[in-house]
This record gives structure tokens, C-alpha cells and sequence, in this order.
């Protein structure tokens, strides 16, 4: 084993961790959208079994970091991110309403968004609640549409 490579201790075993990833990743492969394994679990990464394993919390909030900020860097990309940017409530609204619908989505709002750019932000909320996003979401849509409305929590 080569010095300064890292290393991992198992039971007093030491083993090099490249190699071991190395071999890994070679045998399992990497996919990064799920999959159905040869026995039929649902597997993603590197082997990863979601059926018996799942994800640790860690791993949770993990992807949760990198999912909001990839999806605030798209909210700061569109044509409606003046008008909420200025205030916390209205950006952190917009950011989660697109988090669950996704731009392609939230892009068929028109009158919400048309208003929502002209500052309208009454009947920007009006025109979200008035959908089937409002009904699917029930309560969420309340919360959500509150915050743009007033601004507020």
C-alpha cells in the first residue's frame, strides 16, 4: 500500500479504500437514476439497495442541499425572480412551489407568473390556488400562496 492513500480499518484489518472503491464501482457499476438490480431491488448509485437499505438522514438532507440549490439557481434564472427577491417569504414560496412542480410545470402558470412579474402578488396567489396543483397539494398551496400574497409566514 502506498503511504499517504487513504485508508480504512475494519476489525484491525487495514485495506486500501481506493482500491476497494475501485473494485467496487467496477463490479457494481454507477448509475445515478434507479434501476432494478438482477434480483430485482431497487438499486441507484453504486450499488445502493433501496428496498432493504434505503438512505440514512445524512444522506437525506444531503441530497435535499444540493436539490435546493439547484433548484434556486433555476429560480434566479427566471423572468419573475425580481419580483420575489427582494423578500424572503416570497423567494423561499416561489423556490419551494417550483421544487415541487419543476420549471416545465410552473411555466404553464401564465396568468400567476404574468402577475407575479407585474407585482400583482394577490392575484399572483389567487391564480395558484385557482388549479389543480392548489387541490393536489391542499394545504401546502394554502401556506404557499399566503406567503406570496402578504409576504409573510
Amino acid at each position: 500500500m502506498s503511504v499517504g492513500r487513504p485508508q480504512i480499518y475494519l476489525e484491525h484489518v487495514r485495506m486500501d479504500l481506493i482500491k476497494l472503491k475501485e473494485s467496487i464501482v467496477k463490479h457494481e457499476g454507477k448509475r445515478l437514476k434507479p434501476y432494478k438490480d438482477t434480483v430485482g431491488k431497487l438499486t441507484i448509485g453504486v450499488g445502493r439497495n433501496l428496498d432493504d437499505v434505503g438512505i440514512t438522514y445524512d444522506e437525506c438532507d444531503y441530497m435535499l442541499n444540493n436539490d435546493i440549490q439547484r433548484v434556486f439557481r433555476e429560480a434566479r434564472g427566471q423572468d419573475w425572480w425580481d419580483a420575489v427577491s427582494d423578500n424572503d417569504a416570497r423567494s423561499r414560496a416561489m423556490v419551494e412551489l417550483l421544487f415541487n412542480v419543476g420549471g416545465a410545470t410552473l411555466a404553464k402558470f401564465k396568468h400567476a407568473l404574468a402577475a407575479l412579474r407585474n407585482r400583482d402578488y394577490g392575484r399572483a396567489a389567487d391564480e395558484f390556488l385557482d388549479s389543480l396543483w392548489a387541490k393536489q397539494v391542499g394545504a401546502r398551496a394554502i401556506t404557499i400562496t399566503k406567503m406570496i400574497r402578504n409576504g409573510t409566514d
